[in-house]
Formats: structure tokens, C-alpha cells, sequence
């Protein structure tokens, strides 16, 4: 895919503003200067508008670096704290603040967003569209849209529509530019019009649009997830029962997997998921519907939440049999720490929640990661931290693996063997293969196989 920057493109709209530089405000940013248009990223830190401004992208994620890099010397990207600088200089405004999980309940946090649209809405004097992408509750645009309404000079000539994102951490740029499918939720052709323009040069390869209300927009992104969730925490649930029986988990995904009505992607069995998003997405889910009346449509999102907990506690419990049944001065090498590779994201990371219950329940656990260690220092202080995969499985007890890099795929058994005490090793991710590992002399355990 060539992701350089392009000549501006046809259409009205031309000036774009991404209030929220985070992880989805500073890819959409760079990715529609790529595209051609002249876009202003707007953010309450100053240090991390800075960094931005100066080509540096404060997350890891593959290729954005190099994009920001080119869509600053276009000259189309730049950088702001000013909310109101934003409202004089867009046509197009989009939200892509933070909806974080609320302190003590299962609710988003809205009230970052609310802020940020109150402030822009005050300096919006003439006509414009405000695009929501956030993650938010259902109902919300409809509540923003008076708010907006209320505050702003221009009134009821500007409109408030949703285009909800399915950005994968890891391939973040290629689901910008190259989406399965753009949703836009809108109260007016108008709104739907100024979108097309707006996204013309991706419609324009083939991306398929669904055009909605608002309220369907929200709640596709959260229903996504809840489904993808599901299918997680089902896997899960059968290595459960694999373990109690007998059976092999890897064998029955692979056979499920087969069916074209289910499919394999999502069945690996593990971990379990992490994130910023699908956690805490999956239980403002239920938390709206709650409010809503319907909760018991939804009630199965606690279960499934519960399994994908349960799973990171079962992994704990492996580990602890691997050792001869007591934690208690066992050195063990973590392999990972991001919830996820290509991510230097620890949100609510499998990986680290078991590096830390292993630790508090008396093992001495050293961590690697390829790009998250520095996140991880600074929220699990208490862990050790190497500088390599070998670094850390040097006199360990007890090798496991949290999250499957590709250069932990490929260690070489034989060579690793070398480093450790004992040749044990618990691969949470089913990424390894367990013949070439045995036949190099160690012990391969897995949730959900004998």
C-alpha cells in the first residue's frame, strides 16, 4: 500500500481539525494528511502536542512514525492546544477522545468528551459538521447534539453525526486508509454528503459505506466488540472443559474453525483479550443497557468478562503446577507485556496481570518485551526487567509466554535450553509448537491440552 502523502484532494472539504491526538486522534490525523487534506490536531497536553509536532509518536505502532514524518513536511499537518484556533480553521471536526472506564463502575467516562465539545462548540460561528468516533454509549449523540446546540453561535446549522472506528492496534494505518467498512451515522443528507467528500478518496477504492442514524453508529462499534469478545471467551470456556476431559482444545478450534458459519479467526485459545477497548467496551455495553431496561439481553457480557478474567487466573495456576505446586522462590522468565504484539499497549494486559499474580503469590519474575517495557516499568515497578528473551530465561525455573511476538515464535528451543535452570516451559498463547519444543527436551504445557 503506498501511504505517502498525495495532492490535495477534489471537494469542499478541505480543513479538517481531530480533537484528541491519543491513539485513534493521532492516526486519523496523519492518515487524512496522507490522504490530502490540511488538518489540524488539537490536544489538552501540551507535551504530547509537542512530541507530535516535533515527528515523534508517542505509542508504538508500525509505519505511523514514518507517515507523520512525510504529512509534516507536506506542510497539511499541524499541531494545536487551541480548541478555538480549531473552530476557526475546520469545516470537518472530529471527536476522538478518550471514553475511558469510570472509577468504581462499569460506566464510560464522558466527561472528556463532553468537555471537548462544549469548548469547540463555542467557537463554531458558521456551518459545520462535527463527527463523533469515540466509543461511546448509545444515546450519546443524541445528548451532544443538544448540548452542542445550546452553547455554540451558529446553533442548529451545525450537525453532529457518528463514525464509529475498528482500529486494530498493530495495524492501525492499513485500517484508516484501507477500512472493511465505513459507518456513518447522520441526521440530514446534508451531513451524509460532506462525509462522502470527507472519505472519498477511501470510498473511492471500494470501501463499502452503511449509512444509519446515529444511535445504530454507536452501537456498532460496541456490538462488535461484544461478538469478538464472545468468541474469545468461548475458546476459553472449551479449554475449560478440554482440561476436565482430556480432550485437546488446539485440535477442536482447528475443527470449529472450519465451519464457514463460525470461523477460526478469534478461536485461539489463551489469554485471553485485553486492551483498551474491548474490556472496558463490553462493559459499558452492559452498563447502557442496564439503564435502558434491556440488561438481560445482555447479561451473557458478564460471563463472557468473567471466562477471559478466569483465564488469566488459570494460566497462574499452570504455572504454579509446572513448578511442582508452590510459587514461592521460582524464577520465571514473562515473555511479554503488551496485551497484544505490534502494540506497546498495557491496558489492562493479560500478560502482565499474570507476570503480576505470579509474583505476588512468591515467584521472582523477570519480564521482556520488544517495544512495552517502558510502559510496564512504570505501572508493575515491583517486577524484574531484562534486556532479551534470553536475558530473562537465564537460571529460570519456569519459561512463559504472555504474548506472542514473532520473535518469540522463532526462539530456537535447543539454544534457549541452554540459558535455564529447568527446561519448562507454559505457552499462554498457544504460539508454539509443542512437537519441536518437546523434541528439544522441554516441558510444553498449555491451557486446554493434555
Amino acid at each position: 500500500m503506498n501511504t505517502g502523502c498525495t495532492e490535495p484532494v477534489d471537494g469542499a472539504a478541505h480543513r479538517l481539525t481531530v480533537i484528541g491526538t491519543g491513539y485513534l486522534g493521532a492516526t486519523h490525523a496523519v492518515c487524512m494528511a496522507a490522504l490530502g487534506y490540511q488538518v489540524l490536531g488539537v490536544d489538552v497536553d501540551a507535551n504530547k502536542i509537542e512530541r507530535l509536532a516535533a515527528g515523534e509518536v508517542p505509542f508504538f505502532e508500525p509505519g505511523l512514525p514514518e507517515l507523520l514524518a512525510k504529512a509534516l513536511d507536506s506542510g497539511r499537518l499541524r499541531f494545536t492546544t487551541s480548541l478555538a484556533e480549531a473552530a476557526d480553521f475546520g469545516d470537518v471536526h472530529f471527536l476522538c477522545v478518550g471514553t475511558p472506564q469510570r472509577a468504581g463502575s462499569y460506566a464510560a467516562d464522558l466527561r472528556h468528551v463532553e468537555a471537548a465539545l462544549i469548548t469547540l462548540a463555542r467557537g463554531l460561528h458558521r456551518r459545520a459538521l462535527v463527527v463523533g468516533k469515540s466509543t461511546v454509549p448509545v444515546g450519546t449523540a443524541a445528548r451532544l447534539t443538544d448540548l452542542m446546540h445550546a452553547v455554540s453561535p451558529a446553533g442548529d446549522a451545525v450537525e453532529l453525526a457518528w463514525n464509529p472506528e475498528f482500529l486494530r492496534e498493530g495495524f492501525a494505518v492499513d485500517d484508516t486508509m484501507r477500512p472493511d467498512r465505513l459507518v456513518f451515522g447522520v441526521s440530514s443528507r446534508w451531513a451524509e454528503r460532506r462525509l462522502r467528500e470527507v472519505f472519498a478518496p477511501v470510498v473511492d477504492q471500494g470501501c463499502p459505506v452503511l449509512v444509519t442514524d446515529p444511535q445504530t453508529a454507536e452501537l456498532v462499534k460496541v456490538a462488535a466488540n461484544g461478538f469478538l469478545a464472545t468468541k474469545i471467551s468461548y475458546i476459553n470456556a472449551m479449554a475449560e472443559v478440554c482440561e476436565a476431559s482430556g480432550a485437546d482444545v488446539h485440535d477442536l478450534a482447528t475443527a470449529l474453525g472450519l465451519d464457514e458459519r463460525i470461523g477460526s479467526r478469534f478461536l485461539r485459545p489463551g489469554l485471553g483479550f485485553g486492551g483498551g477497548c474491548l474490556p472496558k467496551d463490553i462493559r459499558a455495553f452492559m452498563h447502557r443497557a442496564e439503564e435502558l431496561g434491556v440488561g438481560r439481553a445482555v447479561a451473557f457480557l458478564g460471563e463472557v468478562d468473567g471466562i477471559n478474567q478466569r483465564s488469566r487466573e488459570r494460566m497462574v495456576d499452570l504455572v504454579r503446577d509446572l513448578a511442582g505446586g508452590d510459587l514461592r522462590g521460582v524464577r520465571v522468565a514473562a515473555l511479554g507485556a503488551a496485551f497484544k504484539p505490534n502494540s506497546d499497549d498495557i491496558r489492562d494486559a493479560p500478560a502482565l496481570d499474570v507476570a503480576s499474580a505470579l509474583h505476588r503469590a512468591g515467584a521472582r519474575v523477570w519480564v521482556f518485551d520488544p517495544v512495552a517495557m517502558a510502559n510496564a516499568r512504570r505501572a508493575y515497578p515491583a517486577l524484574e526487567y531484562g534486556d532479551s528473551a534470553f536475558d530473562v530465561a537465564t537460571g529460570a525455573d519456569v519459561v512463559v509466554l504472555l504474548t506472542e511476538w514473532s520473535q518469540f515464535r522463532e526462539i530456537d528451543p535447543a539454544a534457549l535450553r541452554t540459558v535455564v535452570a529447568r527446561p519448562r516451559i507454559a505457552d499462554g498463547r498457544h504460539a508454539l509448537d509443542p512437537a519441536r519444543w518437546q523434541a528439544a527436551g522441554w516441558e510444553y504445557r498449555a491451557l486446554g491440552r493434555p
